[in-house]
């Protein structure tokens, strides 16, 4: 690997808000999805509501560099975002290259895929 080589950079964690609130955070949310699917370096990224906890949102995004992080990024959340967060915890993290757990080309479930490459349980 080319040490020189910019490193994905992975932004991970969750946000608290009130439950009742939850709901409308995440629809003013939609057109920050959008944009940053489109911007340039995005690979992914995703805010969604928790299963379990009806206040959290988990929060997801893959960028090819930092520089596209910071570029996308500006002043952050809206101010109407930033009031109705009651806590945050997200983090960012400089990854080494991915590697695949699935095979796009194959249509596998976990346990195919270990049967295909001779793994078994």
């Amino acid at each position: 690997m080319n040490r020189n080589a910019a490193k994905q950079v992975v932004v991970a964690g969750h946000l608290m808000v009130d439950p009742a609130d939850r709901t409308a955070y995440l629809e003013d949310c939609r057109s920050v999805v959008q944009e940053a699917r489109q911007a340039e370096g995005c690979l992914d990224f995703a805010i969604s509501a928790d299963l379990v906890d009806p206040g959290r949102i988990n929060i997801l995004e893959r960028w090819e560099s930092q520089k596209a992080v910071e570029s996308f990024r500006g002043n952050g959340p809206s101010e109407g975002q930033s009031a109705a967060i009651v806590s945050a915890s997200v983090s960012e993290y400089d990854v080494a290259p991915p590697r695949s757990i699935f095979d796009s080309t194959v249509n596998d479930t976990p346990a195919t895929a270990n049967t295909r490459q001779g793994i078994h349980s």
